[in-house]
């Protein structure tokens, strides 16, 4: 395996101009948290806590943010908007590692360029910066907790999946893919000569990264893509064994977010229920595993069990 991944990279460096790795990559396991701008945060406390049951806590990488726990492992940070903020609300998308600061030697071996320096919690947690091909903010952390239990009354204590909006396939998979060895795990579209979600899992893990695509050869015009639409793309997926359970729930504890929709099957074959939080950045709820075929392609790997 580390041959192989060695060789993906190589290959991935001449690709894209750059040197070749020293030799194998850290362990990338999955999902360690989504990033996202509020413009009330105490709407958004209520949401988070409320709503989805995860517990605040303080936030060592910006002392104005929050972290919004659904495990040991993994949670929403909580960011006051900056002036003039567009309408995106996407901050950054973070992604779990065994070894935090070797990968990002791993990486600047690699002539990767824009690295931000170590950073390290109280708690331990260690952690670095970067953006993706398209200027995407992304990090990758190596949590210093031994355990992922899931927090008391949240709806999950599992994200199995980010999304976010891409406009080139093909310079993201320069990053994601043929550098990264992210794994291909399914994709689809409303139309079958379109294609809309390109998803793929973590090298060492089964969440994965979910490319909702937009412009040309998919179903979003760039010119429908407003503050409501990346609210939509831009989103986070939280794993549920039972979707009628984790609904019937928030029904009967008056936990629904005044903005959702669902539960609808998706194309992927699993059931979906959405939240929106108040700055309309989605909160999909999806069952672990799908219960009819679905559309468009077959799943390459293993989903996430929970």
């Amino acid at each position: 395996m580390a041959r192989r991944i060695t060789v993906l990279a190589c290959a991935a460096a001449a690709l894209l101009g750059a040197k070749a790795p020293p030799g194998p990559r850290p362990g990338i396991t999955g999902i360690s948290h989504l990033a996202v701008y509020a413009r009330d945060m105490a709407k958004s406390e209520h949401f988070y806590t409320h709503v989805l049951g995860a517990r605040k806590g303080t936030d060592p990488e910006n002392p104005a943010g929050v972290r919004y726990y659904l495990s040991s492992r993994q949670f929403v940070e909580v960011l006051p908007a900056p002036a003039g903020q567009g309408p995106s609300m996407l901050a950054h998308v973070a992604y779990a590692t065994t070894d935090a600061a070797t990968l990002r030697a791993w990486l600047a071996a690699s002539g990767v360029s824009g690295l931000g320096a170590m950073q390290r919690s109280p708690e331990g947690d260690r952690w670095f910066a970067l953006r993706d091909p398209e200027g995407n903010g992304i990090q990758f952390v190596q949590s210093a907790s031994a355990d992922a239990n899931a927090v008391p009354g949240a709806i999950s204590g599992r994200i199995i999946h980010v999304g976010y909006a891409v406009h080139d396939r093909a310079k993201q998979d320069g990053m994601y893919r043929r550098l990264l060895g992210f794994r291909p795990y399914w994709y689809g579209a409303f139309e079958p000569d379109k294609v809309d979600w390109v998803s793929q899992q973590a090298p060492d893990g089964r969440d994965w990264l979910e490319y909702m695509m937009i412009g040309p050869g998919s179903d979003v015009p760039l010119t429908t893509v407003d503050a409501r639409q990346l609210g939509v793309l831009n989103h986070l997926s939280l794993g549920v064994p039972n979707m009628q359970a984790a609904v019937t729930t928030l029904h009967r504890e008056d936990r629904l977010s005044p903005r959702h929709d669902g539960p609808q099957m998706g194309l992927d074959g699993k059931w979906q229920t959405n939240l929106y939080d108040p700055d309309g950045t989605r909160i999909e709820l999806m069952e672990f595993q799908p219960v009819t075929k679905p559309c468009c392609s077959s799943f390459t790997a293993e989903s996430p069990t929970g």
